[in-house]
């Protein structure tokens, strides 16, 4: 290796580590979400996502400082003296424990009974969850399964089903709960009327301006662009409660169509800002051309500028899929409950005391799965589509 060569390798060592170094940042919050999703609840509240990676366990020794009297196999626990206040604390703490996890064993300083050979048991399996003394990871559909159908129950969807009790308005039918008003199905749909027309709309509004803007001559045409260009800057939230109070008075509220205004009225700045770049550096010499041969603007439009633009439009695509797609504000706004989309149901599988968060770790990447379709799609034209303008010639 020459000099010069070595001297260039070791000038990017450093861009390299920095970018590994945000890489590492971005993925490992990622893959422990991921892990999370595929863990029990039992699991999340006791131990870390990073445990799943080792099976060492911990001596019996940790085990028998929760209850030392509680693992019996299977046995019924014998030999206790219920006057003993520290048996009694021992035997408690165990017991709640179970009974947060199960919902079900009284606490046994209130009726000064034992716990049969299958509380024992229970509290035993579930101790060794707690100190290590599980042979290997567990990892189940439970959070997904619940997620998509908005279960919300003591345990899981599965299990209630299995033993017969599903809560009211469940019908133990996955594909029919998936209707369910606080489950996935119902909002996945939601989000597809709200993105898919407001990806569409503001694109085709924009082609149409980004043309006149850059092909066309007009009286004001400068400074209408440059008010467009400012208008990006607009924050979004300062025009809620005037929209709002419109929509209350046009009846919008609530319905799809006034989503699909609001988002198209903030998407057409940048998407005609970008779209009239990319247009405008376009050969001139190929427009004229057609103008000579006859063509009107509407010709040179659809056969030349739109096909010519597809590296723009498929980035503008990428863009405000993702954007709507990830909107809770508007939706929220302008939606609710009266048809909740993807992420006002995730927002909401949270209760204000914070339990149910595992369920949001599924429902986030089955939230994602749409949108990293829709970016692998059009992927090719993502960088051109950005440089859009960028370079004449």
């Amino acid at each position: 290796m020459n000099l010069p060569k070595l001297n260039r390798l070791l000038r990017r060592i450093p861009l390299h580590l920095v970018v590994l170094a945000l890489t590492l940042i971005w993925i490992i919050p990622t893959i422990g979400l991921l892990v999370t999703s595929f863990r029990p609840v039992e699991d999340i509240n006791t131990s870390g996502w990073w445990t799943v990676f080792s099976r060492e366990t911990k001596t019996s020794t940790a085990y028998d400082q929760w209850c030392s009297s509680c693992h019996g196999e299977g046995q019924d626990v014998a030999g206790v003296d219920l006057s003993d206040p520290a048996v009694v604390s021992e035997l408690n703490s165990a017991l709640r424990l179970l009974a947060f996890m199960r919902r079900g064993y009284p606490d046994i300083s209130q009726n000064g009974q034992m716990p049969t050979s299958q509380e024992a048991a229970d509290i035993a399996a579930t101790l060794q969850g707690l100190t290590g003394e599980e042979e290997s990871a567990r990892f189940t559909l439970d959070n997904y399964i619940d997620a998509l159908v908005g279960y919300r129950g003591l345990q899981t969807y599965t299990s209630d089903c299995a033993d017969g009790t599903p809560p009211s308005g469940f019908t133990c039918n996955f594909l029919r709960d998936l209707g369910n008003r606080r489950g996935m199905g119902r909002a996945f749909v939601n989000s597809l009327l709200v993105t898919i027309p407001a990806t569409i709309l503001p694109i085709l509004f924009a082609g149409f301006a980004a043309y006149a803007f850059a092909w066309m001559d007009f009286r004001g045409r400068q400074v209408m662009f440059a008010i467009l260009v400012a208008l990006q800057v607009v924050p979004l939230q300062m025009t809620l409660v005037p929209i709002f109070r419109i929509y209350s008075q046009l009846g919008l509220n609530g319905t799809f169509l006034g989503v699909w205004l609001f988002h198209t009225g903030f998407g057409m700045p940048y998407a005609i800002y970008l779209m009239r770049n990319f247009l405008g550096g376009l050969p001139r010499d190929l427009f004229e051309s057609a103008y000579l041969d006859g063509a009107s603007h509407w010709t040179a439009f659809v056969r030349l500028a739109m096909p010519l633009a597809m590296p723009a439009i498929a980035s503008l695509a990428i863009f405000q899929f993702l954007w709507v797609w990830n909107d809770l504000l508007v939706a929220l706004v302008f939606l609710g409950s009266s048809n909740p989309v993807v992420t006002y149901q995730i927002s909401n599988m949270v209760t204000s005391l914070g339990a149910g968060w595992q369920l949001q770790t599924a429902a986030a990447f089955i939230s994602m799965i749409l949108p990293l379709i829709v970016f692998f799609a059009f992927q090719r034209y993502f960088v051109r589509g950005m440089l859009a303008g960028a370079v004449k010639g």
